[in-house]
């Protein structure tokens, strides 16, 4: 199952959107927002309810065992590899805000949501991306180890070959099913 759990998730999202959108929720919406507005939103949710599940996962994931979180008086051990999130990215918490972003202007393109959206993008990604070199220079003899064996850049460790997928823990994958 550590492979197929994720996978099992996002497909049964993913089919019971198609399903409440495709016949209870189907008439009442497109009687509402017309038949054009409707295939947009059709589409939008169909592919943040796979993106979604991802950064649920991401986000309960990286609430355990983080070298990234603050750590005072010693850094954080570098694990021995990379696995569950962390094989996915060195940031999990900064890539599910950015998902989380990405997925709200897709599904609701509104000036306000768009503008706060990004923001909150802006600042996971930069913030990721700078948070390294912080801890480049504060944590010399650790984290440029910890870079090694993992990416910035989500599954970039794992199509590299520095990390392979698996390893997710019940708290990572049910927390993110549930949230």
């Amino acid at each position: 199952m550590e492979g197929l759990g994720p996978v099992a998730a996002a497909a049964a999202a993913f089919v019971g959107t198609h399903f409440l959108l495709s016949h209870p929720l189907r008439k009442p919406m497109v009687d509402t927002v017309g038949s054009a507005a409707f295939l947009g939103i059709y589409s939008a949710v169909a592919a943040a309810t796979i993106v979604m599940l991802l950064a649920s996962i991401l986000l309960m994931g990286s609430i355990v065992r983080n070298p990234a979180l603050p750590n005072p008086g010693r850094p954080t051990a570098v694990p021995a590899e990379a696995r569950g999130v962390y094989a996915v990215t060195r940031h999990p918490m900064m890539w599910a805000f950015a998902l989380w972003g990405i997925c709200h202007i897709a599904v609701y393109p509104a000036a306000a949501n768009i503008i706060l959206a990004a923001a909150v993008i802006i600042l996971a990604l930069a913030g990721a991306a700078l948070q390294d070199r912080k801890k480049e220079a504060l944590q010399h003899d650790t984290w440029p180890e910890w870079e090694m064996k993992t990416s910035y850049w989500p599954f970039g460790a794992i199509v590299s070959g520095k990390a392979r997928l698996g390893g997710f823990s019940m708290h990572t994958l049910g927390g993110g099913l549930v949230l």
